[in-house]
């Protein structure tokens, strides 16, 4: 529960699947991002575990990197840090986690700061704004299960690929708050000074898919995020809204008793906080996909590749499935009885696909546009 995740909501299209820190120093084994890794193989511009002669090169070759950077992970956030560690298990590679908490805007940014240095990101976890304005960090690049990934939740080259999915959602402390039934409860008094969002909306994608969702519920949707600026103008103008970011803390000291994030997310937070509760107002439902991608700089060329074949593999799909997030891969999951029915059932939140929304390419373009001219003096 971070305000990571510069727009972190990527589209999702309704064929996908329809369902019923800081870095330490390191020295890179290959030398650096333009480097071979054996066999006279360029890591850099590999498209694919072929390119190194196969799945038991390409981890040989990551092997001998020994290292990878990844950044803006929370290890709470759809299990990371298990993913993280897996990878680190599996394959005896050191993961270096940066910066946890920062948003996607700022994963690109650090790219841009540390770009030839040991210490620069080797992958992107990113939503939809960032990832389609940042297409020129990347290194295109097809994992082995590249033909179960639905042709909407990739890029053709492999640039992008859409990796879990969440729905989203209020958490909010039971024992201070009422459950709220509908949107305009939140305006109440009972909810004064206790309404937050993960982020800003122009730079945290927890935050956008709220505004989002907001619109939604107001009368707009993703073609329009008018509506969910002049509803959180409300909540300011009655004294409901806070400013502060939400954190894991935050929640267990009750600084930010209800919070707008997303369901993996809000769930995850009752570990520390019992009384924590995640609920998802009736009405259209704002789903939405997170990008993984490759830095063409990354210092670990082929431990990056490597941690895409981690991300998309059965184990780490069923990973983010018990984090209570969608895995992009869900139908191959169901079609092979890799996972339970009842974790679907609990990822989607009981929401049904024919309610999901979740906005397009040009209207996250629409929507970061509006933001941007009104954003600010909705919250001043």
């Amino acid at each position: 529960m971070t305000s990571r995740a510069l727009l972190r909501s990527a589209t999702l299209v309704a064929t996908a699947f329809l369902l019923g820190g800081t870095l330490v120093s390191c020295a890179s084994g290959s030398g650096g991002s333009g480097s071979g890794s054996g066999d006279g193989v360029d890591a850099a511009t590999a498209t694919s575990a072929e390119d190194f002669g196969g799945m038991d090169a390409l981890v040989e070759a990551a092997k001998k990197e020994g290292q990878l950077n990844v950044i803006a992970l929370p290890d709470d956030w759809t299990n990371y840090g298990e993913i993280k560690a897996g990878f680190e298990d599996k394959y005896g590679i050191t993961v270096n986690s940066a910066s946890p908490d920062i948003s996607s805007a700022e994963e690109i940014q650090a790219a841009e700061n540390l770009k030839g240095q040991d210490t620069a990101p080797d992958v992107f976890d990113l939503g939809a704004a960032v990832a389609l304005d940042s297409l020129d960090h990347f290194a295109p690049y097809q994992v082995e299960k590249w033909d179960e990934i639905p042709d909407a939740n990739k890029e053709k080259t492999g640039l992008w690929v859409n990796n879990y999915s969440g729905i989203m959602s209020i958490g909010y402390d039971s024992d201070k708050l009422p459950d709220p039934k509908k949107l305009d409860d939140l305006l109440g008094d009972k909810y004064r000074g206790a309404v937050a969002l993960n982020g800003d909306p122009t730079q945290a994608g927890a935050a956008f898919a709220a505004v989002g969702w907001l619109s939604a519920l107001s009368g707009g949707g993703v073609e329009d995020f008018g509506p969910g600026v002049d509803f959180v103008a409300k909540l300011r103008a009655a004294g409901n809204f806070l400013t502060l970011d939400p954190t894991p803390a935050t929640i267990a000291s009750g600084e930010t008793p209800a919070v707008f994030d997303w369901s993996y997310n809000n769930v995850a937070a009752a570990a520390d906080k019992p009384s924590w509760k995640t609920t998802v107002l009736p009405g259209a439902t704002y789903v939405s996909f997170y990008n993984e991608a490759i830095n063409k700089d990354a210092p670990h060329p082929a431990a990056a590749r490597l941690w895409q074949e981690w991300i998309y593999s059965d184990e780490v799909q069923t990973i983010f499935l018990e984090a209570n997030a969608v895995p992009v891969r869900i139908d191959a999951l169901k079609e092979s009885g890799a996972v339970d029915d009842k974790l679907i059932e609990q990822a989607t939140f009981g929401t049904d696909s024919a309610d999901w929304i979740s906005p397009d390419p040009k209207q996250v373009e629409a929507a970061n546009k509006l933001l941007g001219e009104r954003w600010a003096a909705a919250v001043k």
